[in-house]
């Protein structure tokens, strides 16, 4: 389970909880999102999705070993939500600087939702850290750009703060979707 806090000038406009899990093989597949969209401080919406549940499917956020030129593929599928992603390989070998550091061997994917192909991300990947860039090409009206700026390692008592506040996001989706997220069994914390 990820925890994923969009912010906007300093405002927060969406926490997420993104469920992932990796096979045998090494793929990264992304299991459904709890989001809550924020404007201007006040909740407009939470297009959940969770692969099982009212027609949505597991995708693949990362391949075990990345090659650009291989066909596309789904980042997983929410018809009732709208969520319907996709992505290919771009270029693998790459080197990228954020705030952060440099760092080596990256993978660039290009992710786009299928109702809009013109209109792209480009998201980069570091070993070990995982989503360190996002930059757009295409048509995209968004036009949004992110760079890693922090990267830490929690204390316990970070962690333990972590969790509450997930668990108290996680609360709120059950109570806002009862219908779909009510029907999962509640998380646990993290171990020790």
């Amino acid at each position: 389970v990820a925890w994923d806090r969009d912010y906007n000038d300093g405002q927060l406009v969406e926490p997420e909880l993104v469920f992932f899990a990796q096979d045998d093989d090494g793929n990264v597949w992304t299991l459904g999102q709890y989001p809550e969209e924020y404007e201007d401080g006040k909740l407009v919406a939470t297009p959940a999705w969770l692969a099982g549940q009212e027609g949505a499917k597991a995708g693949l956020v990362m391949r075990a070993a990345p090659k650009p030129g291989t066909a596309g593929y789904s980042q997983g599928l929410g018809p009732k939500v709208g969520y319907a992603d996709r992505a290919k390989v771009r270029k693998v070998n790459e080197r990228t600087c954020v705030p952060t550091g440099c760092y080596q061997d990256v993978v660039v994917t290009e992710e786009w939702d299928k109702t809009d192909p013109k209109a792209f991300q480009l998201k980069y990947y570091a070993s070990g850290i995982g989503n360190i860039r996002v930059g757009w090409a295409g048509t995209d009206e968004e036009q949004e750009v992110l760079e890693l700026t922090r990267a830490a390692q929690l204390s316990p008592a970070a962690l333990a703060e972590a969790d509450r506040q997930v668990l108290k996001l996680e609360q709120r989706a059950y109570q806002r979707s009862k219908g779909l997220y009510g029907r999962t069994a509640p998380a646990e914390g993290s171990p020790g």
